[in-house]
C-alpha cells in the first residue's frame, strides 16, 4: 500500500515537474505613486523585466534554479536604479560596502558574502563560496582576496557612483542616522535590496538577494540579505525565500527560515505562512517589508506590509507579472 502511494506521488510529481518559474524584487518600502515620475516607473519595470527574462532563459532551457536566480539577481546588480552591485548606496564614509547571498533547495548548500567592495557583482562571489571554497559565509578584505583569485570581475569606485545616491548620501553623511533607500524628491523610502526565487524542469528551488545596504551606514553593519535563514532560504521539501525590509527586524525574526518551519512542521500552505509572518508576526513589533516565495509546486507569493515592492514573476507559458504598488 505505501510502495502504490509512492508512486502515485512520484507520477504526479513528474507531471509537475515541467513547469517551471521565476520571480524577483527590487525592494519594498513607502514608494509614492504620487511621487514617481513617468520616466522611472517605466525604468523600474523595464530593469524588473530584464531580471525575469533573464532568469526565465536559464530555465527554458533546461537550466537550473540556482543558474537561474543567480542569472536574475545579476540583471539587478547591473541595474543603476537598484540598491545592489552598480547602484549601492554610500556608507559614511563615502564608500560601496556590498552583501549577497545565495541557496540551493536540492542540498541546502549556501554561499553568503558581506562588506564587500568594488566586486562588480557580489551574488557571483556568493554563488563561489557556496561552490568553491568550502565555507558558506566570508566578509571583508579576505572575501574580496577570495574573488581576486578566481579572477571575479571588480570595477572601480566610478562605477558605483550613482547621483541620486550621491545625494541620499550627502543629506546625511554629517549627521549619525542613517537613511533607508531614500529621497524626499524622489520616489519614496525605500528598503533597497534586489532578489530572486525559483523553480526549475526539475522542481529544485534556490534563491538569491543582494544589497549595497543603508545609506550612511556605519560600523560595518549587516542586515538580513547575507544572512541563510533570515533574508535567504531554499529548502525542496518547502519553498525558497528572498526577502526585503528592515534589516535588523527580518534577522531577529528568521523570517527567511520561519516561512519554511510553519510549512514543514505546521503544514501551513506558503500563503498562510507568508501571511502570518508578513502580515501578523513582523507587523506586531514593528517589522516593515516584503518577500518573494515560491513552492515545491510552484506557487507563487509575494507579500509585503509597506506601500509597495519592486516584485514580478513568470511561470512556464503564462504572461509576465510586474507590479509596483498594491493591488
Amino acid at each position: 500500500m505505501f510502495e502504490q502511494k509512492k508512486q502515485i506521488e512520484l507520477t504526479y510529481f513528474r507531471n509537475m515537474k515541467n513547469k517551471f518559474a521565476i520571480a524577483v524584487h527590487g525592494g519594498a518600502g513607502t514608494i509614492v505613486q504620487a511621487l514617481m515620475t513617468p520616466e522611472k516607473e517605466t525604468a523600474y519595470l523595464s530593469g524588473l523585466a530584464q531580471a525575469i527574462q533573464a532568469g526565465y532563459k536559464v530555465l527554458a532551457q533546461n537550466g537550473s534554479a540556482l543558474d537561474a536566480v543567480e542569472a536574475a539577481v545579476i540583471a539587478l546588480e547591473n541595474f543603476p536604479l537598484f540598491n545592489a552591485g552598480k547602484g549601492s548606496v554610500f556608507t559614511n564614509k563615502g564608500t560601496h560596502e556590498m552583501d549577497a547571498s545565495i541557496m540551493d533547495g536540492k542540498t541546502l548548500e549556501a554561499g553568503a558574502v558581506s562588506g564587500i567592495r568594488n566586486v562588480q557583482n557580489p551574488i557571483q562571489l556568493a554563488r563561489a563560496i557556496k561552490d568553491k571554497s568550502g565555507h558558506v559565509f566570508l566578509s571583508g578584505l579576505d572575501a574580496e582576496e577570495f574573488a581576486k583569485n578566481i579572477q571575479l570581475p571588480f570595477q572601480p569606485d566610478s562605477y558605483f557612483y550613482e547621483e541620486g545616491r550621491y545625494k541620499q548620501w550627502i543629506e546625511t553623511k554629517d549627521s549619525d542616522s542613517y537613511q533607508l533607500d531614500h529621497s524626499l524628491h524622489g520616489e519614496g523610502k525605500k528598503f533597497g535590496t534586489v532578489g530572486a526565487v525559483a523553480i526549475d524542469c526539475m522542481g529544485n528551488l534556490a534563491a538569491a538577494t543582494s544589497t549595497g545596504g543603508m545609506t550612511n551606514k556605519r560600523y560595518g553593519r549587516v542586515g538580513d540579505s547575507p544572512i541563510i535563514g533570515a533574508g535567504t532560504y531554499a529548502n525542496n521539501k518547502t519553498c525558497a525565500v528572498s526577502c526585503t525590509g528592515h534589516g535588523e527586524y527580518f534577522i531577529r525574526a528568521v523570517v527567511a527560515y520561519d516561512i519554511s518551519c510553519l510549512m514543514e512542521y505546521k503544514g501551513l500552505t506558503l500563503q498562510q505562512a507568508c501571511d502570518y509572518v508578513v502580515k501578523d508576526k513582523l507587523v506586531k513589533f514593528g517589522g516593515e517589508g516584503g518577500l518573494i516565495a515560491i513552492d515545491n509546486m510552484g506557487n507563487i507569493e509575494l507579500p509585503f506590509n509597506s506601500e509597495g515592492m519592486y516584485r514580478g514573476y513568470q511561470i512556464q507559458g503564462e504572461t509576465v507579472v510586474i507590479k509596483i504598488y498594491e493591488d
